[in-house]
């Protein structure tokens, strides 16, 4: 129950900040303070970001192995994120998969971080 409650937190954390840098974003751009480029790049940032944050959250919560939790939970997110894409009815392309295990790879380094930060306070 405790491990279901830290992957839910998880997810939550990855949602809510998603949706705070993208509203963040979007005024921005309406306001035409930020250009198609730069909005572009933050686009591919703020996911990878929320993800590094939750990965830290979920090692922090965990009790050993923080690169299996980072891999559990990064593979979770991608596969939502691609049901989500497949809802838009958007075709997969290759370079999708490329972000994918970008993401994957950035959850396991933030779960090791937290854990390790876990270790160190202790």
């Amino acid at each position: 129950m405790k491990y279901l409650k830290n992957i839910i937190f998880s997810l939550g954390i990855v949602i809510s900040v998603l949706f705070v840098f993208s509203f963040i974003i979007t005024i921005l751009s309406y306001f035409n303070i930020l250009n198609d480029k730069v909005t572009s790049v933050f686009k591919m940032l703020i996911p990878i970001i929320s993800v590094l944050i939750s990965g830290i959250f979920m090692g922090i919560n965990s009790t050993k192995k923080g690169w299996l939790e980072g891999l559990k939970l990064g593979i979770l997110i991608c596969i939502l994120l691609f049901l989500f894409n497949l809802l838009g009815l958007n075709k997969f392309k290759i370079n999708q998969l490329l972000f994918y295990g970008i993401l994957i790879f950035t959850s396991i380094v933030g779960s090791i971080i937290g854990i390790s930060k876990k270790n160190i306070s202790n």
